[in-house]
């Protein structure tokens, strides 16, 4: 059976991992700031995750949510205190397709409506209703088309204001990323977010702050969304959640009321997924890592508006987009494969940087130090004859 070819890789497997370095096959060392796309939070084989999830191990792996299971309380009240949201309500999940899924399901039981307003440039993720609201029409399948979401321009406040006069009563919810990923690292403004949170308590509808890829701490600020300064009625989470682990959330509001099979799932919130989640909490807690995330991400963003060639630098904390001009969309390639860094990308020609939040300066300074070099003009062939 031959895998399903659906990802464009590159040739490079790795068999290693620790804090923000990975090794492949032939034991060439990468500097990770990709972190498997914003998943490594607390650095790669962390001890203390590794002999958390191993002594779970030995307790119990799994078992349904048909019987008690107190570590996710213990989850539950973990994340209320470090995420500042100790009044909200836990569902657990396996993904941010899937945390998605279900926030936009559980505010039309809410307000028993149909439509939602999402954005251009927006990734949600790739299930029925998450990829419904992803602005993305190669990834839509037909059967996943609806009449019943709105586009809006991101960060235009007006559309929005008129299109809550045109459908208010009708909007079951306002789904938005903080900073968006897959739309290159763009931040929405604080303004943005205040008349999302003024027109929802208008019309009742309910703000749903995607928080999967620029949550968990990422930006300095547990949900990015706190640096606006208000509060959402549901978060959706997962990618740095686990470290890896397979698991995702929504954070959900006291306003909003459970009833038994309203909302299920099978593998959401077991033994070890739980025990992942808790690790990580525990690190970002005890080694202050929102502090470090938004000091080193500071760090890189000055360090990078003082290089040449470059058209824009974007993002807050440790989720950072360089935009390049269309000529320099070989430097990804040339950090991975000649200076051994590992980084994203998203369109156009922008470098993703989503290192773990515990990554050091003297890690970012290697990065600089390796792009610096990619970004300085390099001779021409008259200039070589030249020099020789």
């Amino acid at each position: 059976m031959k895998l399903f070819d659906v990802y464009p890789i590159n040739d490079i497997e790795i068999v290693k991992a620790e804090g923000s370095r990975v090794w492949d096959e032939n034991g060439t060392e990468y500097l990770d700031l990709y972190g498997g796309h914003a998943v490594i939070s607390i650095g790669h084989t962390h001890p203390h995750y590794v002999e958390r999830l191993t002594n779970q191990l030995h307790k119990v792996g799994f078992y349904s949510n048909s019987v008690k299971i107190s570590i996710q309380q213990e989850l539950a009240d973990k994340l209320g205190k470090v995420s500042g949201k100790e009044d909200f309500q836990l569902f657990l999940v396996n993904s941010g397709a899937e945390a998605n899924e279900n926030a936009l399901k559980l505010a039309s039981f809410y307000n028993n409506r149909k439509k939602v307003i999402a954005f251009t440039g927006a990734f949600h993720g790739r299930t029925s209703l998450a990829v419904s609201v992803t602005n993305n029409p190669k990834i839509v399948a037909p059967v996943n088309q609806t009449d019943n979401v709105i586009f809006l321009p991101f960060n235009d406040v007006e559309a929005l204001e008129n299109a809550f006069k045109e459908f208010g009563n009708e909007v079951s919810s306002v789904i938005v990323e903080g900073i968006q990923g897959v739309g290159g690292i763009r931040e929405a403004s604080t303004e943005f977010l205040r008349k999302i949170r003024f027109v929802c308590d208008e019309y009742n509808s309910v703000f749903i702050a995607d928080s999967v890829q620029c949550g968990y701490g990422r930006t300095g600020k547990f949900y990015s969304h706190d640096y606006a300064g208000v509060e959402a009625d549901i978060y959706s989470m997962a990618k740095g959640m686990g470290n890896g682990f397979p698991i995702g959330a929504i954070s959900i509001s006291p306003k909003l009321k459970p009833w038994h099979f309203m909302l299920g799932t099978t593998f959401g919130g077991n033994h070890l997924a739980c025990a992942a989640a808790l690790a990580v909490l525990e690190i970002v807690e005890q080694d202050n890592l929102l502090y470090n995330a938004e000091e080193v991400g500071n760090y890189l963003i000055t360090e990078l508006k003082k290089l040449p060639q470059i058209k824009e630098v974007r993002g807050r904390g440790l989720m950072i987009g360089i935009e390049l001009p269309e000529e320099l969309a070989h430097v990804k390639k040339e950090l991975l494969f000649k200076h051994h860094i590992f980084t994203g990308e998203a369109k156009p020609n922008t470098i993703r940087l989503l290192p773990a939040l515990n990554l050091t300066k003297a890690d970012a300074d290697i990065f600089l130090e390796a792009f610096s070099l990619e970004l300085a003009p390099k001779p021409s062939k008259g200039d070589k004859e030249l020099v020789q």
